[in-house]
């Protein structure tokens, strides 16, 4: 592990550092997970730590710069540009979305989630900037709702990323999301990803820039973040591992996405803020420092306190959390424990009850590709971890909680 020391007196013990780099080796070791990297810094101190390979068959080891698919990891940075426009005075919260998206207007509502199409009610009040920003605009990702038409039809139409097919380009995706109804009435129930996605066509629409050199120009270029976008350029392409989703039954190696000629090989038609984005360890601590720095890099302001304030603590009553607690704790067969946090803010998680080792008010995220980025407010730690195996098996959900864990028990002030 390696280790960069400015303050001798916080960080994170010798023993517990030990204790991590043992653990991660032992994931690796056991052939589920070929390869990871990992960063846990505090008080000034930073750790880094790469281990396995690229490949599962091998090949190049795994580095401090290896770029990796961030997936929902991609939410609590992409949010961040929604929040400049806040600052700015660009987008109000209140606003009704319908003026730049007007395909969102007059929207009707299924009468039952698992009803016909057009067994509809109008909406009870127009969309606003708050209900994309918070999930609650009507529709998401159910996974109590697989099998239901509304689900089929979203998965059918290539509104999503988890298809063989990728998404459309921005217009006619709003067009299609345009024609479907919604599953809730406006800021009635949180639901997952589809709005984190909307939000990039929102702030592209709104800035008359792509979403990317939005997020370029306010975010990543002042941060540093020079590995992060929406695709690997040729010259980079070499740091980028495959992306595997083992065989439920079997456990085998299944390459889901290469990395020449995949997915992040050139850049999309559609620039997804909530799954498309890499990035680096390095890239994502820089982000989440300035998050727990209340907006500041440096002596660069990138967001205002109050817009750092208003996206990392709980957003969400207790009712329109509750589709998210259910798919938290009655589908943990298949959410692995993800989202029992309590809480949500704007683009990611906040904890709102002691669930596990981490304090309330820790926030951030996962991904399904094997990635974890928390900033813990409380003990002004960031831990970032990053690997290459998606969720379709429960191995690299072990491994985010065995890493959570054990930072937490390395915590020894």
């Amino acid at each position: 592990m390696s280790s960069t020391r400015t303050d001798q007196h916080s960080g994170i013990s010798a023993a517990g550092q030990r204790r991590i780099s043992d653990l991660l080796a032992r994931h690796v070791e056991s052939g589920k997970i070929p390869g990871l990297v990992a960063l846990v810094s505090r008080g000034g101190e930073t750790y880094v730590e790469a281990v396995g390979t690229l490949r599962h068959d091998g090949g190049a080891p795994m580095s401090r710069d290896t770029i990796f698919r961030m997936a929902s990891t991609s939410k609590p940075v992409s949010m961040a540009a929604a929040m400049v426009l806040l600052d700015e005075c660009r987008l109000r919260l209140d606003d009704l979305v319908e003026q730049w998206l007007p395909e969102l207007a007059d929207r009707q509502v299924l009468q039952r989630i698992d009803g016909p199409l057009d067994d509809t009610v109008p909406a009870r009040r127009p969309i606003t900037v708050r209900d994309v920003l918070t999930s609650t605009f009507g529709l998401g990702m159910d996974l109590t709702a697989l099998g239901t038409p509304i689900m089929g039809a979203i998965f059918e139409q290539g509104l999503t990323p988890n298809l063989p097919e990728p998404m459309p380009e921005p217009d006619e995706w709003m067009r299609r999301l345009g024609a479907l109804p919604l599953m809730n009435q406006p800021g009635e129930r949180w639901q997952y990803h589809i709005s984190n996605d909307l939000l990039g066509v929102l702030v592209a629409r709104v800035t008359g820039q792509s979403f990317e050199s939005f997020l370029r120009e306010r975010i990543f270029d002042p941060l540093g973040m020079k590995d992060t976008g929406f695709h690997v350029p040729a010259d980079r392409m070499h740091r980028l591992p495959p992306l595997y989703a083992p065989d439920p039954q079997t456990g085998e190696f299944h390459v889901w996405d290469e990395a020449e000629g995949g997915r992040h090989s050139a850049p999309p038609a559609f620039q997804g803020g909530g799954g498309g984005l890499v990035s680096t360890v390095d890239d994502y601590h820089a982000y989440f420092r300035m998050l727990l720095n209340n907006g500041m890099h440096g002596n660069q302001r990138i967001l205002s306190r109050a817009a750092v304030e208003l996206m990392t603590t709980n957003r969400l009553t207790p009712e329109q959390n509750a589709a998210r607690n259910a798919t938290a704790t009655n589908n943990v067969h298949v959410s692995f424990g993800q989202g029992q946090h309590g809480g949500w803010g704007l683009g990611m998680a906040v904890r709102t009850y002691r669930g596990d080792y981490a304090p309330i008010g820790q926030f951030g995220w996962d991904g399904g590709s094997g990635t974890t980025t928390y900033g813990d407010p409380d003990n002004q730690l960031t831990g970032i971890l990053l690997a290459q195996v998606g969720m379709s098996v429960p191995d690299p959900a072990r491994l985010v909680h065995d890493f959570w864990t054990t930072v937490y028990q390395a915590i020894d002030d």
